[in-house]
């Protein structure tokens, strides 16, 4: 009960302050204050702009940018701290604390949407958690000012909820939630530092960065449940009983989602299927651009993504085409009349493919004889890659464009379909 007493009175006496003309002290003090935190601010930020932009380390960028949110309101409550503290021996300082409990507030929305916007996907919903957690901030603030968040304690703490045989209040379950809420995104936050330090890590192999992400990740996550439970008074032994709860759910209803995410782990640990590799799934070719823990994302040549469960990526067949190296072949076939010269024909294409900028010295592009058609000769040109992600069409368009020249250069004549009819002696039509 004193507490809600000590804020009332805060209030009252900074109303009976404001009619005192020491209060131009507070003022001016709070000013010098604010001025003094926005330089410190400028010239931090300024000499953090040009060494930031050098430093190729993910983690460190993400850490300049929470010093940035929180350099302001940080020196700012420090400075004026340090003007209360020296002040409030000679006279009333209620402004200043005041000030004090709006700038600690600020710090701590910056802290908040600093922690989420790096721990969860950017999303509309992450911007609604972010001005929904502002706005209670705000509203706990306006409530402590005025003397009334006290009382709401005693009112929330007097509500009595029965679970089992245990009586707990609403407060105790708000402080449960938030205390569990907020070491989760502490966690998350941390994934997010370890992942941003696995990602500057070239020399790992990327399903090995991926899987010790996601595993960091979700210990982290273990790690703060564990930790938030015994802080708000549970017992760890009650997560038995939501163990076997799970497993029912598995059992009856999400063999589909745990087989998802358990072949999400069996992908990226035995390392068949890695970001940026090119494979054929469910006749899509594309390359690998995301490994989630329940799909994978497709990206085709033509720009369209296709996501693949996991669990589909595991028990089909997946052509990769870049699993030991990226070198592919493209085969060019072409069709030559009876009356041109075969070999000169064959040297032509070969000529063509070793031209090309596309097209690897080795292996050798070769050009091979198919089949004596009805109305022509058929040929094949076989021509090496080693950026299928270029694509194969437009190789295959700019060969061909060159051997239409070539051709035309050489006497080498492409046929079209031709059929001979002969009309026999005493047949119908020959009468």
């Amino acid at each position: 009960m004193q507490e809600p007493s000590e804020i009332r009175n805060l209030v009252v006496e900074l109303a009976a302050d404001l009619q005192d003309a020491r209060i131009l002290w507070q003022l001016g003090a709070l000013a010098a204050c604010l001025i003094l935190a926005w330089l410190v601010t400028r010239l931090a930020r300024r000499r953090w702009a040009t060494a930031g932009p050098a430093d190729p380390d993910q983690t460190l960028r993400i850490t300049m940018g929470g010093v940035n949110r929180l350099i302001f309101p940080v020196t700012a409550l420090a400075l004026v701290m340090l003007a209360r503290w020296i002040l409030k021996r000679h006279q009333p300082v209620h402004l200043l604390e005041v000030a004090n409990a709006l700038l600690f507030s600020f710090a701590l929305v910056q802290i908040v949407v600093y922690l989420l916007r790096h721990a969860f996907a950017p999303s509309g919903v992450l911007r609604y958690w972010e001005r929904t957690v502002a706005w209670l901030i705000w509203i706990g603030l306006a409530l402590h000012i005025t003397g009334l968040l006290g009382e709401l304690r005693i009112l929330l703490d007097g509500l009595r909820i029965g679970i089992g045989k245990q009586d707990v209040s609403v407060l105790e379950i708000l402080t449960g939630l938030l205390s569990v809420a907020v070491t989760v995104v502490v966690a998350l936050w941390a994934g997010s530092l370890i992942e941003g330090r696995l990602q500057a890590a070239r020399e790992l192999d990327p399903s090995l960065r991926a899987v010790v992400a996601k595993l960091t990740r979700t210990v982290l996550v273990v790690l703060a449940v564990l930790i938030a439970l015994p802080l708000v008074g549970i017992d760890l032994t009650v997560l038995s009983v939501f163990g076997g709860a799970v497993g029912v759910g598995i059992g009856f209803g999400l063999q589909k989602i745990a087989a998802n995410y358990i072949s999400g782990f069996i992908i990226l640990l035995d390392r068949s299927i890695s970001p940026g590799a090119l494979i054929t799934i469910d006749n899509r070719y594309g390359a690998v651009t995301r490994l989630t823990g329940r799909y994978i994302v497709l990206r085709s040549l033509d720009g369209t993504e296709a996501i693949i469960p996991n669990e589909t990526v595991v028990s089909s067949t997946v052509v990769n085409h870049s699993y030991s190296d990226n070198v592919v072949r493209v085969e060019i076939p072409v069709q030559i009349s009876y009356q041109s010269d075969i070999e000169q024909a064959l040297q032509l294409m070969q000529q063509a493919a070793w031209h090309h900028p596309r097209v690897v010295k080795k292996p050798e592009p070769v050009a091979l004889v198919l089949a004596f058609a009805d109305s022509g000769i058929n040929l094949e040109l076989y021509a090496w890659i080693a950026d299928p992600e270029g694509g194969k069409g437009n190789l295959r368009s700019d060969i061909y464009r060159e051997l239409w020249k070539l051709f035309k250069a050489n006497g080498i004549e492409i046929p079209f379909p031709q059929r001979e009819v002969r009309i026999l002696p005493g047949s119908a039509a020959a009468g």
